[in-house]
């Protein structure tokens, strides 16, 4: 008899011995590589060490990269601490998938890529909302059907609710397998957060594109002139700009693929054929959030925008700097059909910064 053979003997004796749904989870934990089959372990497969080793790296190389440049930027705090933290999550996930390498039969490894990975993009979903208003002033609101603050006061809050639930579903899932007990209440609360994000991804998609048609439209109609704010005809000629919106559509689509893809994974359950095939994670999960984040690590927006955006103090991280443009009267009654305030003969930018 086999090492593996006489292992997948001892592993059923165990379970045959014990009783409830703990039973599978402590004689899984007696099992090694050499012991039993990988399709006793929590994936079915071992994680792949180079594969996750790469993501690894892309994603705390992108980790660095995104802290940096908001530093040197001084300018989109929110949209840098939305960044940051998903990718702080992502490098904890693969860390998990590392672990799981090593040992894929032991709980924490699992539990750590299926929850920090699960919640990640929320956050870099919250980068991508805070960018849509800025773009649509640069633009001119008046070929967007919202105002630009309606942008961010609509988004910020859904992907909020999409983040706690996820994060209360993983905690309740993890919970209930460290406690020996069913996780699918858990996983059921991940996937209706899941489901939530790629609806709201859905009607960002949605009114973004409506912005984008809306624009071409009016230019066809009333030229540049007619249908573009004058104030940033530079900014939008600029290849950066051009590529900062490019890699924009790219990231937003990528993490939108992603959360179908998770949703479909997690509604078979932690025992489906999606989640236990690896190739699949590979591609929709590891390669496409990858490419996403250094596409705007490359077209990063505090390096894009460089006229009529506030610098902050203290290395990006403190307050704004205080900064006014001169308005004519005109321009003062556009600005208040707007929502920006004025004060004195200037325009105050207090658009939430990204």
């Amino acid at each position: 008899m086999s090492a593996q053979e006489a292992g997948l003997s001892a592993f059923r004796a165990c379970i045959a011995a014990a009783h409830g749904y703990d039973a599978r989870k402590n004689c899984r934990e007696q099992c090694t590589l050499d012991t039993c089959p990988l399709s006793l372990s929590y994936w079915a497969y071992r994680p792949s060490l180079g594969a996750n080793s790469a993501f690894l790296a892309i994603f705390g190389l992108s980790l660095g990269v995104f802290f940096c440049q908001g530093i040197l930027s001084k300018r989109f705090l929110g949209f840098t601490i939305a960044m940051v933290s998903g990718c702080i999550l992502e490098v904890i996930g693969y860390v998990g998938r590392i672990m799981s390498y090593f040992n894929p039969f032991l709980e924490n490894g699992f539990l750590m890529q299926i929850v920090c990975l699960t919640i990640a993009p929320a956050f870099l979903a919250a980068g991508l909302y805070l960018c849509l208003s800025r773009i649509v002033i640069t633009f001119g609101p008046s070929n967007s059907r919202l105002k630009p603050l309606w942008y961010p006061r609509i988004f910020i809050p859904c992907d909020v609710v999409s983040l706690l639930l996820q994060a209360a579903g993983g905690g309740w899932a993890s919970a209930a397998t460290h406690s020996g007990k069913d996780p699918s209440k858990g996983n059921n609360i991940m996937i209706a957060g899941l489901a939530f994000q790629v609806g709201t991804l859905f009607v960002f998609i949605c009114l973004s594109a409506d912005f984008a048609l809306k624009t071409l439209r009016r230019v066809k109609e009333l030229g540049k002139e007619g249908a573009l704010d004058p104030t940033h005809a530079r900014l939008r000629e600029s290849w950066a700009f051009k590529g900062f919106l490019i890699a924009l559509a790219f990231c937003t689509l990528c993490i939108f693929t992603r959360s179908v893809y998770r949703v479909a994974e997690l509604s078979e359950g932690w025992n489906g054929h999606l989640i236990e095939t690896q190739k699949y994670f590979i591609g929709l999960e590891g390669a496409i959030v990858g490419a996403g984040v250094l596409s705007l690590n490359i077209f990063h927006p505090g390096l894009c925008f460089r006229e009529g955006y506030t610098e902050r103090r203290g290395f990006g991280f403190g307050k704004s700097k205080n900064t006014t443009e001169p308005i004519t009267e005109a321009e003062k009654a556009e600005a208040a059909v707007e929502g920006r305030p004025v004060k004195g003969d200037a325009v105050v930018d207090s658009m939430p910064e990204i």
